[in-house]
């Protein structure tokens, strides 16, 4: 058999599952760290329930994402997962979804890894979303699902701290409501409604227009010239605010 044969036939069992991502429609993709409770809890010393130093890994590889030959327009993370808003007119490598499941948790893991001093892996996953109202429902999924983790985080870490068992303080929090939790915190000196906003919502990633002034060397003249940079905001807002929010990242003319 020839080569070109040989080829032709290989790359048939290959293609074979590809899946496109269609034109018009919004990509959003999660990437999640594998086994991170056992990085967190054993082989790296970090504060819990949250530790800032890390967070700020996790948000150094958002900014790592967006600034390795994607189009995307916004990044969120919170506690070891990221999601990430690709613009509606990204066409990088076809839109095939193995390809770039396969390269954005590769470059996540390495990037982490090379900020953590130790092997760390991601997984990822691809989703299309046809109106952008799914999009924003998504996000606000994920923002409420970080402040639900943050309340019982701090519960069950309150517990461990005090004495009781994985099994034992994971029964409890479980079986108490919101406002129980709230009070238990609070009967401990702790308001969750004073706790760090990247805590509660996460932080968010994206674009904005910087005026930056340089020296033109030919005329010897200070000029200023617009540079899109990545912002990051640890304060998002929360609910139907946070929800307005994402609109305007959809629309950034219209947020002005």
């Amino acid at each position: 058999m020839k080569f070109e044969e040989l080829d032709q036939r290989m790359r048939m069992f290959e293609a074979v599952n590809d899946r496109i991502i269609m034109p018009e429609m919004y990509m959003v993709a999660r990437i999640d760290g594998r086994g991170f409770t056992k990085l967190t809890k054993e082989r790296y010393d970090f504060e819990k329930p949250f530790d800032e130093r890390f967070h700020d890994y996790m948000i150094a590889t958002v900014m790592h994402l967006m600034n390795c030959g994607f189009n995307i327009t916004y990044g969120y993370t919170q506690s070891d997962e990221i999601s990430l808003l690709f613009h509606l007119d990204e066409d990088a490598f076809s839109r095939k979804e193995r390809k770039l499941i396969s390269l954005l948790a590769g470059e996540a893991s390495a990037k982490f890894s090379l900020l953590v001093g130790g092997v760390a892996s991601f997984d990822c996953r691809i989703t299309g979303f046809p109106r952008e109202a799914l999009v924003v429902d998504y996000f606000r999924w994920r923002n409420e699902d970080a402040h639900r983790n943050a309340l019982n985080a701090h519960c069950y870490w309150l517990l461990r701290k005090q004495g009781a068992s994985p099994a034992a303080a994971t029964g409890q929090v479980k079986g108490l409501s919101s406002a129980d939790k709230n009070e238990l915190l609070f009967s401990h000196g702790i308001n969750y409604n004073d706790l760090p906003a990247w805590q509660k919502r996460g932080t968010g990633i994206y674009w904005k227009d910087t005026q930056v002034e340089g020296h033109n060397p030919t005329t010897g003249q200070t000029v200023t010239t617009t540079r899109r940079k990545l912002f990051v905001d640890k304060v998002l807002p929360f609910k139907e605010a946070y929800s307005e929010f994402i609109y305007n990242i959809l629309h950034p003319l219209k947020a002005v």
